[in-house]
């Protein structure tokens, strides 16, 4: 019965966001010879025709050693026309589908005297969206109501994506791997997900949707993976694009302030000037990115009760106060050096200077008494350095090349905090300084081999990481800050692995098949003083396969299966010894016996092509063992609570996604999203050794949740587009409690201005101010419920001119 409830709902409940139409297209190639002598046949002419109605539509003739190429062919239904002097016509049926970039149709023999063949009919149509098994592709451009902000911003109204904590959550999972242009860095974290907040959306082109990555891709991230698109243009000579954005946040108090602390921030002004630049010609292609990004926020406004068993009631309210200076330059050369070898070289330089201001007063039950004003300050710098270097060779078949690469990665975070700590009777000061350097190593190396079906692509990546972290503590009398708890840690990890993947399409199937292996060593050496944690280790080799199929049942209906299996290892942040007092009571802290999370996920799908439109409807199921979670205990006469990261036992989600998207005249189209699923956590034990070992018996939980979105796009006339977006997140379960429900709306308006040149935009978000993060936690002698009145309702305006 529940099941048909889900199916049923599955095509009820929808969503949001305008999908940049990505219409597949592909070269093709192959090799003319004698079918008797096998000589290659040069200059010999080569049409491609339309199947349907024999209309020509590409021509070429073959090189002088016999090949041919015929380039942005978009998928559909071909016949192949072949003559040469001397001999007799050949034809021959040809399906490009939208799976492979490239098609090899191998050799073609050409006989004296030729009898026509007779035809092989195959049929597909490119969808709407993007066409490819595994992603989703979004422009940024297209989003108008969240231009001007951040990545992170901009991410929130995509389709299956919701935004909980400052995290993206595919599917209501956060385990997602952020990769920006096809890698993994230290700007978005190493099979995790960091600062997306801080990265300007100017910066970037489009966004991929990957929710069942294939085996050529990192085995870590269960949800999937997010890549991020950097601009750069390929157009002849200098070109760019300069531009402006401003706005305000926090335009009023939302909910006021606790007694006798600093006010918070209200009216925040945000700057982001922009700058694009690539030049073109001959073999030479470079480029520039500059980005800028100033903030003011009210980062933080949580207000929390606590109630522990003794009938202890604790009020607090957290503020932070934030200004964040964010530097990104990201700027490289492609080197074409001759048609079969291509060089690249890049850098990217990242700063992020951030400054918190906060105040977190204490009070009891009735707040007649205030037990306590932590006041803080933060001052972080974090400072990201990449540099990369690929080769590619082209092998005389279209499509067939081998790829090689190496990534250096540096990342220092140099964290300074600053603690006044406010008692009734006396005033004491603390502190502590955090240094931490990462060092990170990528090499790579792809093949792939075009085949007349599909391809056949096979690789190797090595992985070597090290993060020395130094941290000391200067408690004072009567402080939360465990001064014993510094000293120094070493992070050191090893991860060579290899992939094979075979991709098949035809004009009814498209299957694909991989297998990933990987080994991790991870060593984590602790200083030998610290009062709790040891050293730790772990290793592991895995296989890690992934299986997609899809059948067409005709040119618009579509279904398809997927199934892989995963591993999300824990970052060094989850595993990071030395506690966190950004909260004085409810405090953080890592641990070094966490291992990984492994996941298998699967996936039944359908998509149909509608006129100006297109349906898809997917029904997924996720199972995790060793599920990572933050675990909050107390210890006997304190009533501080510590936050430890745990494997809690199996968790798993079942759920369904429809999406509906229609243009219903020329000037107002729309598209609807909705998730809908079943969260299910398996009772679980688990012991935080720190400060003292606390055991904690979680019991067993399920809830239906979901998220829906509706976006809007209006086409006033031709240079004036507006947008209007809708999102409702469901309430949901975490291994400790639960978060509540979430509303926003969103408006937008873009101008294209100097024929086309410059374009101006207007836009708000969650213009009714009604996202609040709410959150109910239960540990074993204590409850908790938060409301975080962060900032939410931004207005943003700005201008831009290509030239």
């Amino acid at each position: 019965m529940k099941l048909k409830i889900i199916l049923v709902l599955s095509f009820f409940v929808i969503k949001i966001f305008n999908v940049t139409a990505q219409n597949n297209s592909v070269t093709l190639s192959g090799l003319i010879k004698d079918k008797t002598s096998k000589a290659p046949l040069p200059y010999v002419n080569i049409v491609l025709k339309s199947a349907k109605d024999q209309k020509f539509l590409f021509g070429t003739v073959t090189a002088e050693d016999g090949r041919f190429n015929l380039a942005a062919v978009p998928s559909g239904n071909y016949l192949l026309e072949i003559t040469a002097t001397g001999y007799k016509l050949k034809l021959q049926k040809v399906f490009v589908g939208t799976l492979s970039d490239f098609l090899d149709l191998n050799t073609i023999d050409l006989e004296e005297d030729i009898n026509a063949l007779s035809e092989v009919v195959v049929t597909s149509k490119t969808s709407e969206i993007s066409a490819k098994m595994d992603k989703k592709v979004f422009s940024v451009a297209e989003n108008i109501t969240q231009s001007g902000g951040s990545v992170l911003q901009s991410m929130q109204n995509l389709p299956g994506v919701t935004i909980n904590d400052g995290k993206v959550q595919l599917r209501g999972n956060d385990k997602v791997m952020v990769l920006i242009d096809g890698k993994q860095t230290a700007l978005t974290g190493f099979g995790n997900q960091s600062g997306l907040d801080n990265i300007p959306a100017s910066a970037i082109e489009k966004i991929e949707i990957i929710n069942n990555p294939s085996a050529k891709f990192d085995a870590n991230g269960n949800a999937g993976i997010i890549n991020i698109i950097y601009k750069k243009n390929k157009q002849e000579g200098l070109n760019g694009k300069v531009g402006i954005s401003s706005g305000y946040g926090a335009l009023w108090e939302r909910k006021a302030n606790l007694p006798a602390i600093r006010p918070q921030y209200q009216m925040t002004p945000k700057m982001n000037p922009s700058l694009s630049l690539n030049y073109r010609k001959n073999k030479i292609n470079a480029y520039l990115q500059a980005d800028y990004l100033y903030t003011e926020t009210l980062n933080k406004n949580e207000f929390v009760t606590r109630t522990y068993e003794d009938g202890t009631i604790i009020n607090q309210q957290t503020v932070r106060n934030r200004d964040t200076h964010f530097t990104t330059l990201k700027s490289g050369i492609d080197w074409n050096y001759n048609e079969h070898n291509t060089f690249a070289f890049s850098g990217l330089f990242g700063s992020e200077k951030i400054i918190d201001n906060g105040d977190e007063p204490f009070f009891n039950q009735d707040y007649s008494e205030r037990l306590r004003l932590w006041r803080f300050l933060e001052d972080e710098l974090k400072t990201t350095v990449m540099a990369s270097a690929s080769y590619e060779h082209k092998f005389k078949e279209a499509g067939h090349k081998l790829n090689a690469g190496i990534n250096y990665t540096y990342h220092r975070e140099d964290e300074k905090y600053f603690f006044t700590n406010i008692l009734p009777t006396y005033t004491r000061q603390d502190s502590f300084k955090l240094l931490s350097d990462e060092k990170v190593i990528d090499i790579n190396l792809d093949y792939v081999q075009p085949l007349k079906y599909g391809r056949f692509e096979t690789g190797f990546k090595f992985r070597n990481r090290e993060i020395p972290t130094n941290m000391q503590f200067f408690a004072g009398q009567n402080s939360p800050i465990d001064a014993n708890a510094g000293g120094w840690a070493n992070y050191k990890e090893i991860i060579p692995a290899l992939y094979s993947n075979y991709i098949y399409e035809t004009n009814k199937i498209e299957a694909e098949l991989g297998l990933r292996y990987e080994y991790v060593k991870l060593q984590y050496d602790v200083n030998p003083d610290h009062p709790t944690y040891k050293s730790n280790d772990y290793h592991y080799t895995e296989p890690f396969p992934s299986i997609r199929f899809g059948y067409k049942i005709n040119d618009k209906d579509k279904i398809t299966a997927f199934y892989n299996r995963r591993v999300d290892r824990p970052s060094e942040v989850d595993i990071r010894i030395f506690p966190k007092y950004d909260d004085a009571e409810i405090i953080k802290v890592g641990n070094p016996a966490l291992r990984p999370q492994f996941t298998s996920a699967f996936e039944i799908g359908y998509k149909k092509n509608l006129e100006k439109g297109y349906f898809t409807a997917s029904l997924y199921y996720r199972v995790i063992n060793g599920t990572i979670t933050r675990i909050a205990t107390t210890v006997p006469g304190s009533t501080l609570i510590y936050n430890v990261f745990q494997n809690a036992d199996e968790s798993s989600s079942f759920g369904v996604e429809a999406v509906y998207s229609k243009e219903i005249t020329s000037w107002y189209s729309f598209n609807i999203n909705g998730n809908l699923y079943k969260n299910t956590i398996d009772a679980f034990t688990v012991t935080n050794l720190y400060p003292v070992p606390s055991t904690y018996y979680g019991e067993s939980q399920e809830m239906v949740s979901g998220n829906a979105k509706w976006n809007n796009t209006l086409q006033f006339d031709k240079t004036l587009k507006g947008q209007l977006s809708v999102i409702y997140l469901a309430p949901d379960i975490i291994p400790q409690g639960k978060v509540g429900s979430r509303f926003s709306v969103d408006l937008g308006l873009k101008k294209t201005v100097q024929k086309g040149k410059g374009e101006v935009f207007l836009n708000a978000t969650d213009i009714f101010n009604t996202l609040v993060l709410q959150k109910n936690i239960k540990g074993q002698d204590f409850s908790y419920i938060s409301k975080d009145y962060y900032e939410t309702q931004v207005v943003r305006f700005g201008y831009s001119y290509k030239f």
